[in-house]
Formats: structure tokens, C-alpha cells, sequence
């Protein structure tokens, strides 16, 4: 079964208690509406590998048989050449509707110009990559491991972003310096979210952060970055966390990148059997409470080695 996406889902008879209910104000704020958040699974790259070829339709390109079974992919490729509007736009054509690209932004932007003086890179960028029209789900700015955060750089970089790109963007930064208080806030003022990554640099890392509305799991594979599988039993925990409703995430990004031995797209696979979306069983029930920073991996899942080749 494709991987469909669910629409967000409101509590009302709870959003009507908290307004009518009598209770101090600090109380009925905890209580807000919760919302289910739309899920994209998907791997970098939409290779069908040879091992699982037989779980995708056999007619059509790669990414049109990818498309019948994941509800969206990361393209990688663009951070390493540029694609034409038209190319963008294919693509955008031969998926369906409810599907989704996330677009990881050109080193040129990232590792060379390192957020700096880099307002032609980016707009040549985004005028390719608006070529996905509403297919285009997220920018992806994935930044080296040197750039420490600098807000003289950072901030003037992602006001420009913001006003040529209005739609969500997930920024991972792998610099300490980028994880502390202020920085989340600044993200946040900014609209821009924090990826949350495995392996994670440090445990701040794989919590996301930053703009809550959008939340973006890069699982990398751990502990041989790109090469290792993750066992099911942080699959399923995984997916548990996909699935809680919050009060202010409206989408939820997990993208497998460990696709060096095909463990992406059996990862991937395995995520959505668990999340079961479409299934009544499965669906989430409004709640109370549960914070908009979920922690998908803890220390002892992103060292564990259980059922991994």
C-alpha cells in the first residue's frame, strides 16, 4: 500500500473545553487543539534497487515507480549541479498529487560561499527549483561542519531566503555553535527549522528545533554513516513519534540516506508498514501535552548495532 498522506485533523471537542472551561489561563493553554501532522517517508534518490524491484510497479521511470509507493523523496543531485526549471517541472508531472520534494540547496550556497554573498547562487536556485510549483515540499541547506554560527552571516542570509521563498526550509547545521538557545530562537523567528539528524554531531542534534512547523529526520545510517541499517525496533519507535499529534508541527519529513547498500528503501518500506497510514487501527487520537520537540533517537538507539548486517 502507497504511502498517502493524511490532512491535519483538529480536536474541536477539546479546542471547545479549553475556551469554555473555567480554568486558569496557564491550564487552558496546555490544552489547545492538537494537530496530526502530514507525514512525507522517503528515501535521498529515488533508486528502485534490484533487491526490491518486485515491491514497486514495473512500468514507468524510476521515479515514477517510486512515486507509487513513497509519498516523497529528498533530491540530493542538486547540490552538486544545477537543474533546469523544465527538469524540475517534469518531474513535478509525473508524480501524484499528494506527493512531495524536498530539495537539498547547492554547495555553492552551503560549503563555498558558506551563507555569504551568495544572492545571485540562490536565486538562480530558487527559479529552478520553483519549477516543482505546490509539488515543491521543502529546501534542505545542509551546512559543513566548519561554519560556526555567526549571526552577522546567518541572519542577513536567511532574511533573503525569506523573501524569495516563502514555503517551508529545514537547515542542518553541524557546528556546535549553532545548537544553543539563542540560535533555536533566531531559527524560529527566521521560519527556518532544525533538522534532526543520525548520527547526531551532539545530542542536541537529533532533536529538531527551530521553526516547529515543519520537523525534518535525516537518518543517515549509524553507526557506518550511509552503510548501516537501522533495526526495526527503532523503526517502530520512530514511527510512534511520527504519528503524535502536537499543537503546532503541521508536517513531518523522514528521509533515509543510508542508501549506499539499498537499507534506504528497505527502511523506508519498513517505516511505512508501521505507520500503517490510511488504516483506521493507526490513525492518531488527539492528545494532550506532548511536546512540539520530539527526540526520535535516543544515545542507545544511535550506538546499538542489533540487527544491523
Amino acid at each position: 500500500m502507497r504511502l498517502t498522506t493524511l490532512p491535519p485533523r483538529y480536536s474541536h471537542q477539546l479546542m471547545t473545553f479549553a475556551l469554555t472551561a473555567k480554568l486558569p489561563l496557564s491550564l487552558q493553554a496546555s490544552m489547545q487543539p492538537t494537530i496530526q501532522p502530514l507525514i512525507y517517508v522517503g528515501c535521498a534518490g529515488w533508486a528502485v534497487p534490484k533487491a526490491f524491484s518486485e515491491t514497486f510497479p514495473e512500468d514507468g521511470s524510476h521515479l515514477q515507480r517510486y512515486a507509487q509507493v513513497f509519498n516523497g523523496v529528498e533530491i540530493n543531485s542538486s547540490f552538486y549541479r544545477s537543474h533546469q526549471s523544465t527538469t524540475y517541472a517534469r518531474w513535478a508531472a509525473s508524480v501524484p498529487d499528494d506527493f512531495r520534494f524536498a530539495v537539498k540547496m547547492p554547495r555553492s550556497i552551503s560549503h563555498q560561499a558558506r551563507l555569504s554573498e551568495c544572492g545571485t547562487e540562490l536565486q538562480r536556485f530558487l527559479e529552478e527549483v520553483h519549477g516543482l510549483g505546490a509539488k515543491l515540499g521543502c529546501l534542505l541547506l545542509q551546512l559543513p561542519p566548519s561554519l560556526k554560527y555567526s549571526g552577522s552571516v546567518a541572519l542577513p542570509f536567511f532574511e533573503m531566503l525569506r523573501r524569495l521563498h516563502q514555503g517551508p526550509v529545514a537547515c542542518e547545521p553541524r557546528h556546535a555553535s549553532w545548537f544553543v538557545r539563542t540560535v533555536n530562537r533566531q531559527l524560529k523567528d527566521q521560519g527556518i527549522s532544525r533538522v534532526a539528524a543520525d548520527p547526531a554531531c551532539l545530542s542536541a542534534a537529533a532533536v529538531p528545533s527551530g521553526d516547529p512547523a515543519t520537523q525534518y529526520l535525516r537518518l543517515h545510517g549509524s553507526p557506518r554513516v550511509y552503510y548501516d541499517s537501522y533495526p526495526d525496533t527503532t523503526l517502530r519507535r520512530i514511527s510512534l513519534k511520527l504519528r503524535r499529534p502536537v499543537l503546532h508541527t503541521g508536517r513531518r519529513w523522514c528521509i533515509f540516506d543510508n542508501t549506499a547498500l539499498g537499507h534506504a528503501t528497505s527502511n523506508a518500506l519498513d517505516m511505512i508498514g508501521y505507520l500503517g497510514v490510511g488504516e483506521s487501527s493507526t490513525r492518531c487520537s488527539p492528545s494532550i501535552g506532548i511536546t512540539d520537540h520530539v527526540v526520535f533517537l535516543t544515545t542507545s538507539e544511535r550506538t546499538m548495532s542489533e540487527g544491523r548486517p
